[in-house]
């Protein structure tokens, strides 16, 4: 029996371990879809509600199984769709592999219907490695370079299959001129820096009095290492978001998040520290870094292309983070001075104290802080977190505590509204024995998060463990846009644009056989979590919360304070329950145990 090319594909990424592909259908794969018939759908294809949920759905499952994620789509429109969930996986460095059809190689410049130029369009988001197969004898090489640079690079790489190639019979290539062979495997190394690097990075860190650490995802599978630095430099350590898993938050001398979604304490870090060390990051936002002048710095990243980014770093040392503070340990003395790891660790808990103050704070109807405050205690230690962009992320970054096996992501670098439930669903296929909480914010939720209930009902009966929540803060407004509106422009929130209408997602949830929950009463959020966490089936639960509560930053200044008074000034909509939650929630920092605010 012949074998065509859609066949041969399926069957290379069967051989490449793949078990999932995130897609949706369409007349430019007709032929990988019937291949995928004639192989007992395997490797399972999950059907997303949209193109773009399927490649965040791969982002998803990248993220959270530490493989390659790999989504599938239509010529034309059905690849354009994919580009925003491409663009998010390739900023924030994650393996993604995207499949899509292309018209048959006879109709290509001819203008011919859905014929758009895709190797241009894939240029950027897959510059690694994008390439269309226009005869049989390219492949395997060309799928096998696809998923070894993707894996390889942490990104995203694309190939182009036109129709009528789908349907060819396969020919591998020959032991012949312009034939190129391929193989399986992805080798793997732990790259080390040079010797001589490595004392000049110890004697930095060695030299420094006040060390703080930054981690980033990059630090991930170095857990143990970096405990064992920062017992023996008595250093803090502060996280970026897409780190925030990478440590327990349980551990007394992590402050939690950093940047403008951070903790106070995390900003003290940054703010007093003599000396930076950072592994794994590619945070952007230098101004919450030490001044320049502050602090002597040592960066440790496996990226070439990402070292000396970001601060001008004193030590730049490039190689696999677990092996390379294998290597640098040894060259540590230990600090017996304990005192800044103690003031260190008294901010931290003196933030923690804040949270649950802010959290208390009286809301109309109900306090989103309190409502992500109380989920904490209540968090199973093998829990998959995801949060959507907007106001969510600050409650996800500033009051969930990362302990046990918890894993949690978001859109980092893109910070694009719409993965939080798609990534909770790749998770599931990720890891379908384990608990997956998304924190959606209502505008996320009405993008295209209802749209994926859809996918979540259908497929949830496949997971041992059901429980899947979405958590949808509805405050009825696009609140992070109102708030920095206020904030950094100084103008009031402008309702035609951030003014969402009200949707009952508990119901709609419901009439497609999920749980719903809807509560409008602080004394009634623990229960509806404690409920989600105990049925046998995802759950939707709709948190009336106040659009009043203000995301205050961290270094809150006087200018960001007088231009929200600006906003208010000149007639803000909710600008009476604004000033009341924004003043009532700061007052939390300034009670007595609490951070003070520096002298402006």
């Amino acid at each position: 029996m012949s074998v065509k090319v859609s066949d041969y594909v399926l069957s290379r990424l069967r051989e490449w371990g793949v078990e999932h592909v995130f897609g949706y259908a369409g007349d430019g794969i007709n032929g990988l879809l019937a291949a995928w018939g004639r192989s007992d759908d395997k490797p399972r294809f999950v059907q997303a509600r949209h193109e773009e949920m399927a490649a965040f759905e791969a982002v998803g499952y990248a993220k959270f199984s530490g493989r390659v994620g790999v989504c599938v789509a239509t010529s034309g429109p059905g690849a354009i769709h994919l580009l925003n969930g491409l663009y998010d996986a390739k900023l924030d460095h994650v393996p993604v592999v995207a499949i899509v059809g292309q018209t048959n190689r006879s109709a290509m410049g001819g203008s011919y219907q859905q014929e758009v130029d895709l190797l241009s369009l894939f240029k950027d988001v897959a510059s690694e490695y994008c390439q269309m197969v226009t005869v049989p004898e390219q492949l395997p090489n060309v799928l096998d370079r696809a998923m070894r640079t993707a894996y390889a690079r942490r990104t995203v790489t694309a190939v182009i299959i036109p129709a009528d190639v789908q349907e060819l019979e396969y020919e591998a290539p020959s032991h012949a001129f312009k034939m190129v062979p391929s193989s399986l495997g992805l080798p793997r190394s732990a790259p080390v820096p040079a010797e001589d690097e490595l004392r000049r990075a110890a004697a930095v860190l060695n030299a420094g009095e006040k060390v703080a650490v930054l981690l980033g995802q990059g630090a991930r599978a170095a857990r143990p290492q970096v405990e064992r630095l920062v017992e023996v430099l008595g250093a803090g350590v502060a996280k970026a978001l897409l780190g925030k898993d990478v440590l327990p938050d349980t551990l007394p001398y992590v402050t939690g998040s950093i940047g403008l979604l951070g903790t106070r304490p995390s900003y003290e870090l940054m703010r007093d520290c003599d000396t930076l060390l950072t592994i794994g990051s590619s945070f952007p936002y230098t101004q919450f870094l030490p001044e320049f002048d502050q602090a002597r710095a040592v960066q440790i990243d496996i990226d070439p292309f990402m070292i000396g980014l970001r601060y001008p770093f004193e030590v730049n040392l490039l190689g696999d983070a677990a092996a390379t503070l294998d290597a640098l340990l040894p060259l540590l003395h230990r600090k017996t001075d304990r005192g800044w790891q103690e003031t260190v660790t008294g901010n931290a808990a003196r933030w923690w104290e804040v949270m649950e103050r802010r959290a208390a704070v009286e809301a109309d109807p109900v306090n989103p802080e309190h409502v992500v405050h109380a989920l904490d205690a209540l968090l199973p230690d093998d829990v998959m977190l995801s949060a959507d962009s907007g106001s969510s992320a600050n409650w996800y970054a500033r009051h969930l505590r990362m302990r046990g096996d918890m894993r949690g992501s978001l859109s980092g670098n893109l910070a694009t509204m719409g993965p939080g439930v798609p990534y909770a669903v790749g998770a599931k296929f990720a890891h379908p024995d384990r608990p997956a909480i998304a924190i959606v914010g209502d505008g996320a939720m009405q993008m295209n998060g209802l749209a994926e209930l859809i996918t979540v009902a259908k497929y949830y009966h496949e997971w041992s463990d059901p429980r899947l929540i979405v958590a949808v803060l509805n405050n009825r407004d696009l609140n992070q846009v109102s708030w920095e509106m206020r904030a950094m422009e100084g103008a009031p929130q402008f309702l035609p644009s951030q003014q969402l209408p009200d949707v009952p997602y508990a119901r709609v949830a419901e009439n497609f056989g999920l749980l719903g929950i809807s509560v409008d009463r602080p004394d009634r959020v623990e229960a509806a979590w404690q409920r989600a966490l105990a049925a046998d089936r995802p759950c939707v639960i709709d948190f009336r919360t106040d659009p009043a509560v203000p995301p205050i930053p961290p270094h809150a200044d006087w200018a960001q304070v007088k231009a929200t008074a600006s906003a208010v000034l000149h007639g803000d909509s909710d600008r009476t329950g604004m000033v009341r939650q924004g003043f009532k929630a700061k007052l939390q920092e300034f009670l007595p145990g609490g951070p003070k605010e520096e002298q402006q």
